[in-house]
């Protein structure tokens, strides 16, 4: 039990520390997300304003400021903290969660559906594939073998679509606008 306990306490307060070094003071807005990354690969998301602490001594627990708490059931692989603060103007991955309406580059319209856990759905051709944050930009890899990615520029969106064979760093086969369908807080 010690070992998993420096398995996650030093890295974790390591993580802290290099994250809070040199950088300018951002504390956690209340709307912040904290996830917790389990070994699993599942995510746990709070809201780092319901948070009093986390016990990461087993049983490992998160005591809410409400007085409840919950223990965390699995092991933790990382606790990720504040990912709004990603970069100035960068979008983070909780950015682009959810629906989104996208052009097929023929006029017509399709819907992607970007999951918290990594898969993406879309109601048009193969419907599963995955996706990832990069540079900012949800990248989809689809089991088609298509590759779209969601970016914001200012303050709008556009898919870039890339067909099979080709790579995020080809010239895209069509660029089409990219709208949310869900209200999101700012």
């Amino acid at each position: 039990m010690r070992g998993f306990i420096r398995s996650v306490a030093i890295p974790a307060f390591l993580f802290i520390l290099a994250a809070t070094v040199g950088a300018p003071a951002s504390p956690l807005d209340d709307h912040d997300p904290v996830v917790i990354v389990f070994k699993d690969g599942h995510r746990q998301t709070l809201a780092a304003g319901e948070i009093a602490h986390i016990d990461l001594k087993a049983p490992a627990a998160i005591l809410y400021k409400d007085g409840h708490r919950e223990k965390l059931r699995g092991d933790v692989d990382r606790i990720e903290f504040s990912e709004s603060s990603a970069g100035a103007g960068t979008p983070s991955r909780s950015h682009f969660i959810g629906k989104w309406e996208v052009g097929e580059g023929n006029g017509d319209h399709f819907q992607i559906t970007l999951n918290a856990d990594g898969s993406a759905k879309k109601s048009i051709g193969s419907p599963h594939g995955t996706w990832t944050l990069v540079d900012g930009e949800a990248r989809i890899a689809w089991d088609d073998g298509w590759h779209d990615a969601i970016r914001k520029r200012g303050s709008r969106h556009e898919k870039v679509a890339y067909e099979p064979g080709k790579s995020f760093d080809d010239a895209p086969s069509n660029v089409t606008e990219a709208h949310s369908t869900e209200h999101k807080e700012i």
